[in-house]
């Protein structure tokens, strides 16, 4: 199936490992140029010299998105290198795994800014060069505690379900640009963040890491941790033609873990 995607240009935060590289090299794959960033250099660097000797034009910039100079760079780098922008993939993350006794104002305000705003600003940089291009997609990650309790992720909570409200009003205002919107949730998915994380639980719960990774695949009906081509797959769909008319919608990609009913 012919997705339409040669010869668009996509960005992606958070690009150097895990989903966010994974998506980066599936789009490649279909034809797209890249723009990919991320903190650390030297990880940025081997993602870029891999999806290199793969086939893909790529241009990687080190850039953090609490700081929105490091935004516009990035943007404004892509914007002269391809001529265009049709694709952002919001997926830089960062936060902190621990109780809501635990957590300081300092930690909320960074996973918020990071996250949430962070994605704010990347869709506010790159929404003028979509309008001039005659449309885009934007596509947001935001973990499964969008939608379910979990006791270590409060803050994850908090910034994911305003990342899905901020997914859907902005579906609503930019839909007559040609611009969809769309946020993906994320199950457990097997990336070296969820290694951390897992080890980070163990801690917290007293647990071993083999009890706690069993009880985590517990809660997934399907058998397995999900893993980043998963993700990827639905990222290539959202961004392709046969998906313009899906926008302001929030799908889950977690092997059935959540067990709320969401319409």
């Amino acid at each position: 199936m012919d997705l339409g995607l040669k010869g668009r240009v996509a960005l992606v935060t958070g690009g150097s490992k895990g989903i966010g590289r994974t998506a980066a090299g599936a789009l490649a794959k279909e034809g797209v140029k890249l723009a990919i960033c991320a903190r650390g250099e030297a990880e940025l660097t081997v993602a870029a010299t891999e999806l290199r000797a793969q086939g893909a034009d790529v241009l990687a910039v080190t850039a953090d998105v609490l700081r929105p100079e490091d935004i516009r760079r990035f943007v404004d780098s892509a914007a002269t290198r391809f001529g265009r922008i049709d694709i952002l993939l919001n997926n830089a993350v960062s936060s902190t795994q621990a109780s809501f006794a635990a957590l300081s104002d300092e930690e909320w305000k960074h996973h918020l800014d990071v996250k949430l705003m962070g994605y704010v600003r990347c869709a506010r940089e790159v929404l003028p060069h979509m309008k001039k291009a005659g449309g885009g997609r934007i596509v947001n990650v935001a973990g499964m505690s969008a939608r379910i309790v979990t006791e270590y992720r409060i803050t994850n909570g908090a910034v994911n379900a305003a990342v899905t409200n901020f997914t859907k009003h902005l579906a609503e205002q930019v839909g007559k640009d040609g611009i969809t919107v769309n946020t993906i949730h994320p199950g457990y998915t097997w990336t070296p963040r969820l290694e951390g994380l897992l080890k980070r639980w163990a801690e917290l719960d007293k647990l071993t890491l083999a009890q706690v990774t069993e009880l985590r695949l517990k809660e997934i009906p399907i058998g397995r941790f999900i893993q980043p081509e998963d993700l990827a797959n639905l990222v290539l769909f959202l961004c392709s033609e046969a998906a313009s008319a899906i926008t302001g919608q929030a799908i889950a990609v977690d092997g059935g873990s959540g067990r709320a009913i969401s319409y």
